[in-house]
């Protein structure tokens, strides 16, 4: 990978160079969980993009990802497409060096959480935004194209598969159940297929939130990783980051049987919404907390090491309370975080730029 951010660069590998990302709510005491704690002052605390051998800035966050502060909400105006108040898990792409006639440089994936939920597209020629909203969104909606009607669909992850030249979006409806669909202009998605539900991941009750990457673990013969939340009935803790492998993002995956990431270690109960991030040759996860404050854990290029490095972005005010569901980006050699700000029905898409 570049040691330095490369200008214009795709939002879609998951090296600090660039690349999207993470999350949903939880539902536990779903509301109270993800509501978050009291107001945590200033935005301080780190987010994660930068080169692999960069040196870290005056006031980085843990293993040297430097600080992000906030620059905008994603959109502008209200939206036509809003039918529960509340926007999460945002996933940004640059899609200018793969598709013709697109819409815009870069397309933001979004949905809403509560039923019914609905996989939204919103477009800018500039990472930093703001976002136009897609005109027929959904572009998926819970009926999931006459194969079966669920009660939401949320949590839009995409990637851009280059052998086969497709965008792969990945997304859950019911909360156990994770599916994958394909695309060739990021708009109009086919073949929706199931791939992951708590059958395949031993005491959960909830398998959801998952976001792919390309990374290559030793022995697994494989060239995706997945990172989803697991409701785990096995305490201390409920809801921890849970990991699969793929030779191909579409199908074949399989699933570990124990957590990637607990949230014992950082004192909490509940974490979620994992982004995949790297630096330092080495590999670390982002994720965010019942405390409304994101985290980071280095796992390791193998996924072999739980080493927990402390709290990587807190809220400012305007956050109210909570930020969650990192994605990361780089645009014309500026890092971009694009998050989800605010409670539980509440929560709308910011964007936040490396300082």
């Amino acid at each position: 990978m570049d040691h330095h951010p490369r200008p214009d660069a795709d939002p879609v590998d998951p090296d600090p160079a660039g690349g999207p990302v993470a999350g949903e709510r939880f539902a536990l005491g779903r509301r109270g969980l993800l509501r978050g704690a009291a107001l945590l002052g200033s935005a301080a605390a780190a987010g994660g993009l930068g080169g692999l051998a960069a040196a870290a800035p005056a006031h980085a966050g843990p293993a040297g990802f430097p600080n992000y502060r906030y620059v905008r909400d994603a959109f502008a105006g209200p939206l036509r497409y809003n039918p529960t108040g509340e926007m999460i898990f945002p996933c940004v792409r640059g899609v200018y060096d793969k598709i013709g006639n697109a819409r815009g440089r870069y397309y933001l994936y979004y949905a809403p959480h509560d039923a019914p939920g609905g996989i939204c597209l919103a477009y800018a020629d500039r990472l930093e935004g703001p976002y136009t909203e897609y005109p027929n969104n959904p572009i998926i909606d819970r009926f999931l194209q006459g194969k079966a009607t669920v009660s939401h669909v949320s949590s839009p992850h995409v990637v851009w598969n280059a052998p086969t030249r497709e965008f792969y979006l990945y997304f859950h409806g019911e909360n156990f159940t994770t599916r994958v669909a394909r695309s060739s202009d990021g708009i109009n998605f086919r073949d929706i297929t199931p791939i992951l539900s708590t059958r395949l991941v031993p005491n959960t009750t909830e398998t959801s939130y998952a976001r792919v990457f390309e990374h290559s673990v030793a022995g697994r013969n494989n060239r995706y990783v997945m990172l989803f939340m697991g409701a785990h009935t096995i305490r201390p803790g409920t809801r921890k980051i849970f990991w699969g492998w793929s030779p191909n993002g579409w199908d074949q995956w399989q699933f570990a049987p124990n957590p990637l990431v607990s949230p014992a270690g950082d004192g909490l109960t509940d974490i979620a919404a994992p982004h995949l991030l790297k630096r330092n040759n080495t590999t670390y996860v982002v994720y965010h907390g019942n405390d409304g404050r994101m985290r980071l854990t280095e796992v390791g290029n193998n996924f072999d090491r739980e080493v927990h490095l402390g709290v990587f972005h807190s809220p400012i005010a305007s956050d109210n309370g909570r930020v969650a569901s990192p994605a990361f980006g780089t645009d014309g050699g500026v890092s971009y975080m694009v998050y989800e700000a605010g409670p539980r029905l509440g929560a709308r898409i910011c964007i936040a730029r490396a300082v």
